[in-house]
């Protein structure tokens, strides 16, 4: 289920940036990963609502860090990822400005309604720019506009809409399971939140970056990421802030926190420097996994 929804994802994506002469890594980063990031919208509004802060805000933390360390780091085990020199200058940057910025107004222990407009500000701000810098320059081929169909348009938007259904059906039916396991075990809200709820609301990141790179669709791959990490922390945290404040773990400060930020700017870093994550680079993203995981565990 999740396979075949992310390749319909994927496809119907990829084939929309074409139409429309629009750069792959904007789809990416809006339509693929607004769509991958509902499951952490819909897990973590209820579990605020219901008073399980703890899986709430850890769903997004986690969330975070998977989507880099385990969701970049097995794409680029299968294919090496390339990372666009704009979206390594404007988009990386801003993803770890936005990690700080969340970091900060989460300091005083709370996510009340100031912090969730502050948010969703510097959301309206990113997708301003998506806006503005949709076109894809390089397009040199004339025979798109001709062939902007109905019937084309219809085809893609179906498959991306198929795809987004697939994945949230399969996505969910993990988390429910998982959650249920967990709570048997005896394991904490917050870990339950970080790990196995955080794990299963990224399936639909892993299964879509995974299939977009094996594809050789680097820039859905990356701009998924990326912006899925955006989505969770200003969207996601945005509204959770302004519909249901909620009291934070200060214990999250010693480790989870920092740790987002550290491997966001270890994947700044990677781009900078290799304009890509490597093999070697996908290993070391998977380690990080496990290390994050593990220490959250035992500490």
């Amino acid at each position: 289920m999740l396979y075949y929804g992310s390749s319909l994802l994927v496809e119907g994506a990829a084939a929309t940036a074409v139409m429309f002469s629009v750069r792959p890594v904007i789809i990416g980063l809006t339509i693929v990963s607004l769509a991958t990031s509902a499951p952490e919208l819909l897990v973590s509004l209820v579990a605020a609502i219901k008073g399980s802060e703890g899986i709430s805000l850890g769903n997004i933390l986690g969330s975070n860090v998977i989507n880099i360390a385990l969701v970049l780091g097995a794409s680029a085990m299968i294919k090496p990822v390339d990372i666009n020199p704009q979206v390594a200058r404007i988009e990386l940057p801003y993803m770890i400005l936005v990690s700080l910025v969340f970091w900060v107004v989460c300091l005083d222990g709370t996510i009340n309604r100031i912090d969730g407009l502050i948010l969703m500000a510097l959301l309206v701000a990113f997708l301003a720019y998506g806006v503005l810098t949709a076109s894809d320059a390089s397009d040199k081929q004339e025979n798109h506009t001709p062939n902007q169909t109905a019937g084309r348009i219809v085809k893609q938007s179906a498959r991306i809409i198929i795809g987004i259904f697939m994945l949230a059906y399969g996505a969910n039916f993990v988390v429910k399971e998982a959650i249920e396991m967990a709570m048997i075990i005896g394991l904490s809200q917050t870990f339950i939140g970080i790990s196995v709820v955080a794990l299963g609301t990224s399936l639909p990141e892993l299964a879509t970056s995974v299939v977009a790179a094996s594809k050789g669709e680097s820039d859905i791959s990356v701009g998924n990421v990326v912006g899925s990490n955006l989505f969770n922390i200003c969207l996601v945290m945005g509204v959770v802030g302004m519909l249901n404040p909620m009291t934070i773990d200060t214990g999250l400060h010693r480790f989870e926190f920092p740790f987002m930020v550290v491997i966001a700017v270890m994947l700044g870093i990677m781009a900078w420097t290799s304009k890509g994550v490597g093999k070697k680079s996908g290993l070391i993203l998977i380690i990080m996994f496990f290390i994050y995981i593990l220490v959250s565990y035992i500490k």
